[in-house]
């Protein structure tokens, strides 16, 4: 014991070293947020920049579409002279669709940066959205291929099902069935949406002088659109009730099962709470409660875990297993007693502690890179929390009790959940 606390004191001496380090926040001329994070001595330096959503897609999969074009081709360098350049200079430059904002992102050598930096600034303001029909093609043929996965199926039954008729729903097989609606005009259309109407924040970490960075960006990204406070047209989706959906599948060789909750998210005092209520469960591997009960003294899984998805306008606490197709009724069961036991009976302090532990001790792994540090600091950013939120998160956990926990599970595992399977 004496030597667990040691080790997690030591992780949690990393973490505040983490957020105690040179950290400058200002905003550029178009009043885009920026955070550099000044950490000496490493050799490449990160750049994450996100734009705000703040209208859902007209046709499920418009966005993946989106996302995917924009290192297809500029004005200026085509995708195959982007490839080289980046290649060339061991730049790795990333863009990422999220349900709540799109991301851009490069890490490249300290050397590189300013280079680095015309390529991004090219990227965002000049992508010609080429090759449109062959990525369609492409994607759609990728969805079906993932769409071969018993495990991947059944998950998105459960997420068109827990999020019907909106814009978080959209799952590979709504893609699927609207991809082809989708012009190219569509996807302009909402990249303009994007880059002119969104709140827009951009985190800088590396070995460098946050003034001579502040120059940099003033000098190169003046010109994409000013950063703006627009508000969210995306609705919470609406509250499921009870539901059981099915698939039969006759060459599956095991029963896939997902059950699942609607819950608060990240904006929510309830966060720290859930985030421990999934440890505990299914989340934290060999010790979590769901692994030993249902695998372990059971024999029902081949695998079992839980899952805390968090958006902004909503989040969703699942249980999924992979069982034998006999032993359906008794994972469900299952599910049930140990709902229940965490429901009714105080988690006791060590296992509180430990699954408190288990996560802080996560939160150094999250932030060891200078890329990984920038992609968080500016999420926490665009979704309206300070850069340096990852503290508040952790100090949060620490004062979380047992009785905390238990009144958690009990407003929110109710009856009101979706039960998804996929079945021979």
């Amino acid at each position: 014991m004496v030597l667990i606390l040691f080790y997690f004191w030591i992780e949690v001496i990393k973490i505040l070293w983490f957020n105690l380090r040179i950290m400058r926040e200002f905003s550029l001329k178009n009043n885009i947020k920026v955070c550099v994070k000044e950490n000496k001595n490493t050799p490449r330096v990160a750049l994450s920049m996100n734009f705000s959503i703040t209208n859902p897609e007209k046709y499920a999969g418009q966005y993946l579409l989106m996302n995917r074009l924009l290192l297809k081709g500029t004005k200026k360098y085509s995708s195959e002279e982007i490839s080289t350049i980046l290649d060339e200079n061991a730049i790795e430059l990333y863009t990422e669709m999220k349900h709540d904002y799109l991301r851009f992102r490069f890490v490249a050598l300290n050397e590189d940066f300013d280079l680095a930096l015309s390529i991004f600034k090219d990227i965002v303001l000049n992508s010609t959205f080429e090759e449109f029909e062959k990525e369609r093609t492409k994607l759609k043929g990728e969805l079906m291929a993932e769409l071969d996965s018993a495990k991947v199926k059944v998950s998105d039954l459960f997420t068109k099902t827990i999020y019907k008729n909106h814009f978080y729903g959209h799952s590979y097989t709504v893609v699927l069935d609207e991809i082809d609606k989708i012009a190219i005009d569509d996807v302009k259309t909402a990249y303009n949406e994007i880059l002119n109407n969104s709140q827009k924040t951009l985190t800088v970490v590396g070995d460098v002088d946050s003034n001579i960075v502040e120059q940099k960006l003033n000098d190169c990204l003046s010109s994409i659109p000013d950063a703006n406070e627009s508000s969210s047209v995306i609705k919470e989706p609406e509250y499921p009730k009870q539901e059981y959906v099915e698939i039969i599948k006759d060459d599956a060789q095991q029963a896939q099962i997902i059950q699942g909750w609607r819950v608060a998210s990240v904006d929510h005092k309830d966060y720290p709470a859930l985030m421990l209520l999934n440890v505990i469960l299914g989340a934290s591997g060999l010790s979590s409660r769901l692994f030993l009960e249902l695998r372990e003294k059971k024999g029902l899984a081949y695998t079992v875990r839980s899952s805390y998805e968090t958006h902004f306008k909503s989040a969703v606490f699942s249980i999924y297993i992979g069982t034998e197709p006999s032993n359906i009724q008794t994972s469900i069961d299952g599910f049930k007693e140990e709902i229940e036991k965490i429901k009714n009976i105080l988690v006791s302090e060590e296992e509180l502690s430990n699954a408190k532990n288990n996560i802080i001790g996560k939160q150094q792994f999250i932030t060891e890179t200078n890329s990984q540090q920038a992609n968080l600091m500016a999420y926490y950013a665009i979704s309206g929390r300070n850069f340096d939120h990852q503290k508040n998160v952790i100090e949060a956990l620490k004062k979380v009790t047992s009785q905390e926990l238990k009144d958690c599970a009990n407003k929110y595992f109710t009856d009101d959940f979706v039960l998804a399977i996929l079945k021979p």
